[in-house]
């Protein structure tokens, strides 16, 4: 686990818990930031290090839960780990299904959320890497022409080139140039490389 470059926010509107929770989590090396409520979080700019949120489920105003339903509207990836004195089976599957990392119930143990954090972490650090892959191959498709983009489509069908170039009204040798073109842009060798590249853009 890269610890310099991880960061573990804690939102909770308890003043102790915000500081026995900041101690042990600094006790292995990790960066935490604290926050009393969900609007002094979403306030405060994030740096862009991988980062996870413990996160309260019931506080005045914005709950755990709202704030959770915010990031999922908003495509925000960062995992989230509730904490709570009153959580019940309902509210735990909720905010499971809604893709949190963990559920735990007040007291805990510490090494249950040390866990859950090199847990959430990770999974942080796998979304970020599959999102810069993805923003990566978003740049290649996006330095293609129009046109270009239209013969992709038929190279990822399995269509030949013949038949590419009757729908399109061009010969076979303008659709093997642009072939050429494309796996050039694309930086890939073959075409079922480029037929799994286009799945991670969903195309």
């Amino acid at each position: 686990m890269n610890k310099a470059a991880d960061t573990v926010y804690v939102v909770d509107d308890d003043l102790s818990v915000r500081e026995a929770l900041s101690s042990l989590i600094r006790s292995v090396g990790l960066h935490v930031e604290t926050f009393a409520s969900a609007a002094e979080f979403l306030a405060h700019p994030r740096s862009g290090s991988n980062a996870c949120l413990v996160l309260d489920v019931r506080m005045p105003g914005l709950s755990g839960l709202d704030l959770q339903a915010e990031f999922a509207a908003a495509g925000d990836p960062v995992p989230v780990i509730f904490i709570t004195g009153h959580g019940d089976i309902p509210m735990a599957v909720r905010a499971m299904k809604a893709g949190a990392v963990e559920f735990l119930s007040k007291p805990f143990r510490d090494e249950d959320l040390l866990e859950a954090i090199r847990h959430a972490l990770e999974q942080g650090r796998v979304a970020h890497d599959e999102a810069a892959e993805v923003g990566e191959v978003r740049s290649k498709y996006e330095s293609l022409t129009g046109r270009e983009r239209e013969v992709i489509t038929f190279m990822i069908a399995g269509a030949l080139n013949k038949q590419a170039a009757a729908e399109l009204g061009v010969s076979e040798m303008t659709i093997k140039v642009h072939r050429h073109n494309i796996m050039r842009k694309m930086k890939v060798r073959s075409l079922p490389d480029l037929v799994r590249m286009m799945e991670r853009l969903g195309g």
